[in-house]
């Protein structure tokens, strides 16, 4: 009997402490973690609130305010999110992620009319972790960030057509067809392109099963609307906005 034994103690204490605190370190970064994602979350809706067509100088102030606390939260977590850690804490950043997404690829949308594509997206997002240490955007997070941009599009689109800016655009055209159907045809490609994955990876098809019965009501909202707009928009009495009720944002991410 050696002299720890016979005086109460275990020869296994030391190594069973060393594991709690390698349990309470993972715990911890994990708190901070998901800390960091419900602040991006939170963020990245105002940003994607304050976006415009060109955006003016007061709102691009209040974006910039937005951008720097993401910034702020990834650079926070960017050293717990590095080698394997990536994606042991993948599925509490995701959310966080996602939310950035849809906020950076609405903007590119409406700025540029065309796809922020993942290479660009996975530049911007590893950059605010800093040089040093790169915050992963994995496919999963880009492409459910899609899914949910396609709501804000929804949203985009019904917004002006009731306030006009379609309308006035086609009348001066002679046709109401030509200045609806530019965003309408980009959401159409959206939802044949986003139809056509095949993913067998476990919680990606169960997120994606979820967003996909959203995004397409989220593109019929817009092919009724326009098809109304065309058809009996002479009928419409000032101010009419399309109905999107019944496809809102907590139901296109409220899962």
């Amino acid at each position: 009997m050696d002299a720890s034994t016979a005086s109460g103690g275990s020869p296994f204490m030391p190594m069973f402490e060393k594991f709690r605190l390698e349990l309470d370190e993972h715990h911890d970064r994990r708190e901070r973690v998901i800390k960091a994602s419900r602040d991006v979350t939170a963020a990245s809706k105002k940003m994607i609130r304050t976006v415009g067509k060109p955006i003016p100088p007061g709102v691009r102030k209040g974006f910039t305010q937005h951008e720097e606390v993401i910034r702020s939260q990834y650079t926070n977590i960017s050293k717990d999110m590095q080698g394997l850690n990536s994606f042991r804490y993948q599925r509490q950043i995701s959310g966080g992620n996602q939310e950035l997404l849809e906020a950076l690829t609405f903007q590119h949308y409406l700025e540029t009319e065309q796809l922020l594509s993942y290479l660009e997206a996975n530049d911007r997002v590893a950059g605010l972790g800093g040089p040093e240490s790169p915050i992963l955007l994995t496919p999963d997070d880009y492409l459910l960030g899609v899914f949910d941009m396609v709501g804000e599009l929804m949203r985009h689109a019904v917004t002006a057509m009731a306030t006009g800016e379609l309308s006035g655009a086609a009348s001066s055209t002679g046709n109401e067809n030509i200045a609806s159907r530019g965003i309408l045809a980009d959401m159409r490609d959206l939802r044949s392109s986003l139809e056509r994955l095949e993913v067998d990876d476990g919680f990606l098809s169960r997120d994606i099963e979820k967003k996909m019965p959203v995004m397409k009501q989220c593109v019929e909202k817009v092919e009724n609307a326009a098809y109304g707009l065309i058809v009996r928009g002479s009928e419409r009495p000032k101010g009419w906005m399309p109905d999107t009720d019944h496809v809102g944002k907590g139901e296109v991410e409220g899962y």
